[in-house]
């Protein structure tokens, strides 16, 4: 099923002479168009609350408080049809972005697209102090953070049973302590998020520690 489609709003947090405009593009989208034949607000009444309010402008530089009060007025007056008009259009597009895209509203960003993570590479496995390893490995768009999980290997190269090594946000370095000088570990590496919550894991890298 589609997402529903969603009339921007922000009406209130327009600029008055912004709110002039998006009112002129209403009453040019709605004017005739027979996707939206029975508007509850008449494009006439829309047009005058759009010319009270540029007058109530043009009378605000010299007319002090009064006149900004008056100004407020208006815009308030001209927000209230909109919205009228917005529920209208709202329940009448038939959920068809280019008919509501008619009627002179824009139309609201309603979903993020959420993409599954690339698959991250170990580009390094370096020494740190005696019980460490420090893995740098390719960063990852929109990744939250790294998993990092890790093996002890054992005869023939065989490595043991994975164990969680710890979660990172930098990506150049991951520093996995405790560990045991002279024993081989095996890591791997995942991004977290995206629309899959985790990428595939890495290709594993093995390292002695020192």
């Amino acid at each position: 099923m589609s997402p529903h489609i969603r009339i921007a709003d922000g009406l209130r947090t327009q600029s008055a002479e912004r709110l002039i405009t998006t009112a002129g593009a209403i009453i040019n989208g709605l004017t005739g168009n027979p996707s939206f034949p029975a508007p509850p607000v008449d494009m006439k009444t829309l047009q005058a609350a759009v010319d009270d309010l540029n007058a109530a402008l043009a009378a605000q530089p010299q007319g002090g408080p009064s006149a900004t009060a008056e100004k407020n007025n208006k815009k308030e007056a001209l927000i209230a049809l909109l919205r009228r008009l917005r529920h209208y259009v709202d329940e009448n597009c038939g959920n068809d972005l280019s008919v509501l895209l008619s009627s002179g509203f824009q139309a609201a960003v309603t979903t993020r697209v959420r993409l599954p993570l690339a698959n991250p590479s170990i580009l390094n496995l370096g020494l740190g102090n005696s019980t460490e390893l420090v893995l740098k490995v390719t960063p990852i768009a929109h990744a939250k953070c790294f998993e990092v999980r890790m093996a002890v290997v054992g005869a023939g190269n065989t490595p043991g049973p994975w164990q969680t090594a710890g979660l990172f946000t930098n990506s150049r370095s991951m520093t996995i302590d405790g560990l045991t000088p002279g024993t081989t570990y095996m890591f791997q590496v995942r991004a977290v998020g995206g629309s899959t919550r985790y990428s595939d894991w890495s290709n594993p890298v093995s390292r002695m520690c020192a």
